[in-house]
């Protein structure tokens, strides 16, 4: 018999168990780091709006004691594909209607992502798109550098909420799917 010997069940593999007794926790450290990010977003945009710093001055709470952070392509690629990979690792947790919220998160990010990597081609290679002085992004081409990264942590942490509250419902039919607690764990 190769029942003792069979590949483990998906269950027993570290998604699996990241997916089912160890979401909630996953889902919450994942959220603070989305937390810590936006934090950084919006300190560095009240230090531009309401403070009046010039925009290579404003560099949120970490970049003023480490500056490089915020000039640093590789920094900022990291974070992406860091979300990136959050976002599928923590995939097959959702069922239902949260699955689909997630799915939509997940697709924006894969699109951040790809322009962080347009960016960090263009710091490597020295050769910048359009012409401009700096590493551009597509959509940079038409707005702020400042601007569009608040706009895409919000195109990105707006549905993401909205994944992880109906997830976390444990009045909803679709997650009784979920191998995960969290919807009972409130």
């Amino acid at each position: 018999m190769l029942a003792d010997t069979a590949a483990p069940s998906r269950i027993r593999t570290g998604i699996g168990i990241l997916n089912s007794r160890l979401h909630s926790i996953g889902l919450k450290i994942f959220a603070v780091i989305v937390l810590a990010h936006w934090a950084e977003h919006l300190t560095q945009a009240v230090q531009i709006y309401v403070m009046g710093w010039p925009v290579p001055e404003a560099r949120g709470v970490l970049g003023i004691p480490f500056p490089w952070l915020v000039t640093s392509e590789w920094m900022h690629y990291g974070y992406a594909l860091l979300m990136l990979v959050g976002f599928i690792l923590l995939r097959p947790g959702f069922t239902g209607k949260s699955r689909t919220w997630w799915n939509v998160t997940l697709g924006i990010q894969v699109w951040h992502h790809f322009e962080h990597l347009l960016l960090l081609i263009q710091a490597l290679s020295g050769a910048y798109l359009a012409g401009r002085a700096v590493p551009t992004s597509l959509i940079q081409l038409v707005a702020p550098r400042v601007e569009l990264h608040l706009f895409y942590n919000a195109l990105v942490t707006i549905p993401m909420v909205i994944a992880m509250v109906l997830h976390a419902r444990a009045d909803r039919a679709d997650n009784a799917a979920a191998r995960c607690a969290c919807a009972v764990e409130r």
